[in-house]
């Protein structure tokens, strides 16, 4: 996964396929101003990981054929840039990706996978900072909490509908700073070796 190209957030490029992915961020801005230092050499440290599906991946619905290829990676990557456009407190500038495409059969693998980088990559908005690849919860279901990605950088208009308990902006700040200080003692291996999530 390490030794796959770099690329601007979007990719410049409309392409086709499913996979896994990861953000890095290498900007200065509070609170994430370590992920500068961290990437400055090379991209071990991605703020985030996630994973594109192929259509009818949940009903177990695949169809493994040329025909069927999409762009739900690309579009993915798409919907993340446009979160982070709708933040002040983030510049998109500041933020890279890479990726890897499973075709056919190998397809099947792409949630195990997404969730042996997380375990292994820790990064913050997966393990600390949940929510940042929320969608629009729709009509009738905005009683529940905004995520505690969205209290921490406002923007997306659907999230401000959210009316649950949140923790509060400070607290989580906080819990950014703590899990950050951490990464940073750690940054010669793994994020959290004991893969424990006491960063609070």
């Amino acid at each position: 996964f390490n030794g796959t190209p770099v690329h601007r957030l979007p990719p410049p490029e409309k392409f086709r396929g499913t996979g896994i992915y990861a953000l890095y961020y290498t900007g200065h801005a509070v609170p994430y101003s370590t992920y500068a230092e961290l990437n400055r050499l090379a991209y071990d440290f991605p703020i985030y990981i996630g994973k594109a599906v192929p259509k009818g991946w949940r009903q177990s619905r695949t169809e493994h054929s040329d025909e069927s290829k999409a762009s739900e990676l690309y579009s993915r990557l798409n919907q993340h840039a446009n979160s982070i456009r709708k933040v002040d407190s983030l510049a998109i500038e500041d933020f890279s990706c890479r990726f890897m495409i499973f075709e056919g059969a190998s397809s099947d693998m792409i949630g195990t996978l997404e969730a042996a980088v997380i375990k292994w990559k820790r990064p913050i908005w997966n393990s600390f900072l949940d929510g940042f690849g929320n969608h629009d919860p729709g009509k009738g279901r905005y009683e529940q909490a905004k995520s505690d990605w969205d209290v921490v950088h406002p923007g997306r208009s659907w999230a401000v509908k959210c009316k649950g308990k949140t923790p509060s902006r400070a607290s989580l700040l906080k819990g950014i700073e703590n899990f950050l200080t951490r990464v940073g003692q750690t940054s010669s291996g793994a994020m959290d070796p004991s893969g424990g999530t006491d960063f609070v």
